[in-house]
């Protein structure tokens, strides 16, 4: 058989760019899930590697040996049929809630990093992508091409300054008292079932036309490498951040110390990658409502947004902190259940 590594690393892009979200470009989503805890942090980073590398592969595979064209019936097959309705229901809950952190998170970037209005950059946000959705939105996920590699090189820029300071091993290796220390012993299993929950939206279809199961392996072996090496990379940095924890946007923040001649930049990327989030998100709930309303596009979007943005009133770290880490332990279920079904044994059908 010929291993085609060129697909491969396709998958793995796409399986980066999936995970690699705006709450991971701010750098907020890694302080509540990980950098808070310092070194405890650190660890929960690299058994958080372990799993995106070996479970996000498993799921692509499964979708693929299935035949699973879509996450609804992906969802049915480790559900079950009834419990897999509803747990598309609580799926489509969590995406208008991630809709609406990365509207406060939009709204965060005009706020702290420009000055400006909070709802300035949540209603821009909201008439840009009502604007590219009835156009059409196949141009605006090219925008991930260059916005994720762009992140990705700036990640560990800002790795290297970190390191390179001389109090940066106090730092690693330095435990905080916090006083939900106990979180990050689940942070890694959460902080994957949430990834993997909400990336399955685009993993299955991606693993279903794709169909070569080594090409799928090594797409999603090499697709949770680089996402590991990134959450070390912006943990690395974050650490050096006092009171990391009272920034909306804390990398921003960092940039502007390490780096003042690409702040600007890295702010558009932030930027940019909530703006494709926001897009992504409101795209999928769309098509989901569509399964069960048969309204014009314009009425189910300007319902989203409705809703996403009494929701997005709450501060983006509020909001992320607490909508998150509850949506990761949802998802737990989802990432056990994935778990436990053996792969050999579908393989053999």
């Amino acid at each position: 058989m010929k291993k085609n590594w060129t697909a491969a690393f396709q998958i793995a892009a796409v399986y980066v760019g999936t995970v690699v979200g705006a709450g991971f470009a701010t750098g907020r989503e890694i302080v509540e899930f990980f950098s808070r805890f310092g070194f405890f942090g650190f660890i929960s980073i690299l058994l958080s590697g372990y799993l995106l590398i070996f479970m996000g592969s498993k799921l692509m595979r499964m979708a693929a040996h299935i035949k699973a064209e879509s996450y609804q019936e992906f969802n049915e097959y480790l559900f079950g049929k009834w419990a897999g309705k509803g747990i598309n229901i609580i799926m489509l809950i969590m995406l208008l809630g991630v809709s609406a952190v990365m509207l406060a998170g939009a709204g965060a970037v005009f706020e702290e990093q420009l000055g400006l209005p909070k709802n300035m950059g949540v209603f821009l946000t909201i008439f840009l992508s009502i604007l590219i959705m009835l156009i059409g939105i196949k141009g605006l996920f090219a925008v991930n091409t260059f916005v994720v590699p762009l992140m990705i090189s700036f990640s560990l820029m800002l790795m290297v300054f970190s390191i390179r300071m001389p109090n940066f091993m106090n730092q690693l290796l330095f435990v905080p008292h916090v006083d939900d220390g106990w979180k990050s012993v689940l942070a890694p299993f959460s902080y994957t079932a949430f990834n993997l929950a909400l990336a399955q939206a685009v993993l299955v279809p991606v693993a279903s036309e794709i169909k070569d199961d080594w090409t799928i392996k090594w797409g999603g072996f090499i697709g949770g490498a680089a996402l590991t090496l990134i959450l070390i990379a912006n943990h690395f940095t974050l650490i050096m951040l006092p009171n990391l924890e009272h920034y909306e946007i804390p990398m921003a923040i960092i940039m502007k110390k390490f780096a003042p001649f690409f702040y600007w930049i890295f702010v558009l990327v932030i930027y940019g990658e909530i703006f494709t989030s926001v897009i992504g998100n409101v795209f999928g709930l769309d098509r989901q409502l569509k399964q069960y309303v048969l309204v014009p596009t314009i009425v189910t979007i300007s319902a989203i947004f409705g809703v996403s943005y009494t929701i997005s009133l709450v501060d983006y770290g509020k909001l992320l902190s607490y909508l998150y880490p509850l949506f990761g332990y949802i998802s737990l279920i989802f990432f056990v259940l994935l778990w436990m079904k053996p792969l050999e044994q579908i393989k053999k059908k």
